[in-house]
């Protein structure tokens, strides 16, 4: 046992181990706080469909040598939820078939540009930790991570500020215009974050994986719990556990971050599930 926390303090001490420790936590809370309101509009999948839209983005900015790819990839991903979100029920194609149609479409035309305009040795390597976020989380830089951390921030205040508007447009969002609410601009405001949220989270559980880390927390907290506040609390807790867990293990095994994740939170969902069955059995 002393050998494994030698070891972990050992790994501490390196900057990208902290790195990714540092935006591992930030992603998991945002994704936590966004995850239950997606969970509860059913657009669980959402998180699929725009990360394969932030894959597609990715590889047209990589054919064209852009240098910094969020230029392209957040706008476009931003652009996509907003018109996910915001269909509602006039919208001709319905939200899961929107969901698979862009998730599909996105992901197989980035993977062609990618291989038609290669520029890369290691073709299958990038894809590969692209779709999986297999090095990428330990390969990031300190402007990478002060952007994560700001923009991490940028959503905990958000979330915090439009608190009562989000929970009002997530459970009824026909009374919440009746009553004077805004629903459609608090729409734009959730597609935003939430594009802005699964942007940050292809670094680190790659964009196959994304949903998981978004729906996990919230099925495991909704398990206990049943109250909106009390559900989102417990799915931040356990998403952040879970990812820090879940990083440690990753480099203690060397076994790939964003899967050694996704394992954390399925095991821990499990536990709540049977925890939940107990409850119900014993009240």
């Amino acid at each position: 046992m002393s050998e494994i926390t030698e070891k972990l303090f050992m790994y501490l001490e390196l900057p990208f181990v902290r790195y990714a420790v540092i935006v591992g936590v930030l992603i998991a809370l945002c994704s936590s706080l966004l995850g239950v309101t997606l969970v509860l509009k059913r657009f669980s999948f959402i998180g699929d469909g725009l990360s394969h839209v932030a894959f597609g983005a990715m590889a047209v900015a990589s054919v064209l040598n852009v240098s910094n790819d969020m230029v392209i990839v957040l706008p476009v991903t931003v652009v996509s939820a907003i018109l996910l979100l915001s269909g509602g029920r006039k919208a001709k194609i319905k939200g899961d078939a929107a969901i698979a149609m862009i998730s599909v479409g996105a992901l197989a035309f980035g993977y062609l540009l990618m291989n038609i305009f290669s520029t890369s040795s290691n073709l299958s390597g990038d894809v590969c930790s692209t779709l999986f976020g297999s090095t990428s989380i330990l390969t990031l830089t300190s402007k990478e991570v002060w952007l994560c951390v700001a923009l991490s921030v940028a959503v905990v205040v958000i979330f915090l500020l439009f608190y009562n508007k989000i929970f009002a447009v997530t459970f009824d969002e026909d009374f919440s215009k009746a009553v004077g609410t805004k629903a459609q601009r608090y729409n734009f405001l959730l597609a935003t974050v939430i594009a802005v949220i699964i942007v940050l989270a292809m670094n680190l559980v790659g964009s196959l994986l994304i949903s998981a880390l978004v729906i996990f927390p919230a099925l495991s907290a909704m398990r206990i719990f049943r109250s909106f506040k009390a559900v989102t609390i417990c799915s931040a807790v356990v998403s952040v556990i879970c990812a820090f867990v879940g990083i440690i293990i990753s480099i203690l095994a060397g076994t790939p971050v964003g899967s050694t994740i996704v394992a954390a939170d399925a095991v821990v969902f499990i536990i709540f599930y049977i925890a939940g069955m107990i409850r119900g059995g014993v009240q």
